[in-house]
């Protein structure tokens, strides 16, 4: 028995729902793409007035916002993934955070600063458990100039590396006020500003420099 082949109109129905079916494929990640990253603008999250009005303020004051280079770190520098299915993931768990704006739950700096310790260590263990992705973006072990950094810095950068400690482990208070609780091994003493900090004033030894 032999099986009649498809007719030529239902062949070019077939390709052209295929190609339709293509640029509309394209054009929906063109969009979903466009309106994630609108989503990652510094003036999306400060949209937020718990954002603007608590930690935004204290990252104003940090060399994340100003410094000698005159690179800026935004909010979802070192916060969302650049990668495309982590930065999915980052955001559906993100999602939460509109719910709790409607609550109000961090609506005053008196809410927030008593949620500061829950919010900071939530913050701290994602980025241990990706080994500080969002901050290797921008900073790269391998690319150390070990004689442009202070004594104690070169000391802790080395000696983290060996151990296999990550950004996060010390830098907790690298842009934000840090909560008045036990920040763990390798951290910023909470009575000071930040560990860049004091690299800055720091010098080495001729013989070292």
């Amino acid at each position: 028995m032999k099986i009649p082949l498809p007719s030529g109109r239902w062949r070019r129905r077939v390709s052209t729902s295929v190609l339709a079916a293509f640029i509309l494929g394209i054009a929906f990640l063109a969009i979903f793409n466009t309106a994630l990253d609108w989503t990652n603008r510094e003036d999306f999250c400060l949209s937020c007035h718990e954002m603007e009005n608590n930690v935004y303020r204290e990252y104003q004051t940090t060399i994340h916002y100003t410094n000698r280079s005159g690179v800026r770190a935004v909010c979802a520098d070192c916060h969302v993934p650049k990668e495309f299915l982590p930065k999915i993931i980052r955001k559906i768990k993100a999602s939460g955070e509109v719910w709790h704006t409607l609550l109000g739950t961090i609506d005053t700096p008196e809410k927030f600063d008593a949620k500061r310790a829950q919010l900071a260590q939530n913050e701290w263990r994602r980025m241990k458990a990706n080994d500080s992705r969002e901050c290797r973006n921008c900073h790269d072990a391998n690319a150390f100039d070990y004689s442009l950094q202070g004594y104690r810095a070169t000391d802790r950068h080395m000696e983290a590396l060996g151990n296999g400690q990550t950004c996060i482990d010390c830098h907790k208070g690298i842009s934000h006020k840090l909560p008045a609780i036990d920040q763990g091994i390798g951290a910023a003493n909470p009575a000071s500003i930040s560990v860049d900090v004091y690299r800055a004033t720091e010098t080495k030894p001729a013989a070292a420099q």
